[in-house]
């Protein structure tokens, strides 16, 4: 299991808003399977030759299990509530700024119907030569055995790129999202990655604030038998800066880079100390 597959059947709720309607052209250039879309009021249009419908309910007759949510933050928690209510089991929240208490209520009810949570506010999940859910660019992705997961949208795209033009290729791209709560965290993706045969070496894309990158050193000590590369953002940002991403937040010396490279190496994590470097460690 690694998120998608070919199997993936994608619904784009707020599918005719601008950000909706890029990404879904983008989305079905790389292969995926986008089967429906969702704006209240547009039933019976298409985009990009995709059906229109006004609701989650009348888009499970397409059969998709995954949504890509685009509607504006002050909306997203209905989208989820409602993509979870019709029996979606992957959700992938590509809004940023969805208010910090919708989110905790969004994970709940996820977690309650075990419904895979992705971001808020992050990339979305790839898999070259499968399917890509989200926003990154098409054409810096080969297929290859790589696992990326990353806190950061714009370096996962720099990383991978990276990657690629070494010789290597990916087996699936997760972006977690920046905000301080999201669906998924380094230890989730782990457990899958560890676990997925097409993946032989994984690499974590980390930033500074809150525990993550720690909590997932420890995980990597005791249940992960495959290579781990690692690459710290935010090394140079002053002690109690916030930094842009609302996760990214250093309190009483918790979540420090120092603190984060201390626990990678501690379990014999390598950690690249540029982001064009971390090829270099896969070998």
């Amino acid at each position: 299991m690694a998120y998608v597959d070919e199997n993936t059947r994608v619904v784009v709720q707020g599918i005719t808003g601008h950000q909706g309607s890029f990404h879904t052209a983008e989305m079905i250039k790389f292969g995926t399977k986008v089967v429906a879309g969702v704006t209240p009021g547009k039933k019976g249009e298409k985009i990009h030759d995709v059906p229109i419908v006004n609701s989650m309910r009348e888009a499970m007759d397409y059969e998709p299990n995954a949504s890509m949510i685009a509607v504006p933050a002050p909306f997203v928690k209905d989208a989820a509530y409602e993509a979870i209510d019709a029996g979606v089991k992957l959700i992938y929240i590509l809004t940023e700024k969805v208010p910090f208490h919708d989110t905790m209520e969004i994970f709940h009810q996820a977690s309650l119907r075990s419904v895979t949570l992705l971001g808020p506010n992050g990339p979305g999940v790839t898999r070259p030569g499968y399917s890509k859910i989200g926003i990154m660019p098409n054409q810096i992705f080969r297929k290859g055995d790589v696992a990326v997961a990353s806190r950061s949208g714009t370096l996962t795209y720099e990383i991978v790129d990276s990657i690629t033009r070494a010789g290597y290729g990916e087996s699936t791209v997760v972006g977690l999202g920046g905000d301080p709560v999201v669906g998924l965290t380094f230890v989730d993706v782990l457990k899958v990655f560890e676990n997925d045969p097409d993946t032989k070496r994984i690499v974590l894309v980390g930033e500074i604030g809150g525990s993550n990158e720690e909590k997932a050193a420890e995980y990597i000590r005791d249940h992960v038998k495959k290579k781990v590369v690692a690459y710290i953002t935010g090394r140079s940002a002053p002690p109690g800066k916030r930094m842009g991403h609302a996760g990214a937040i250093i309190e009483k010396g918790v979540g420090t880079a120092e603190s984060k490279i201390k626990a990678f190496n501690s379990v014999g994590v390598k950690v690249a100390d540029y982001p064009d470097d971390v090829p270099k460690y896969l070998g």
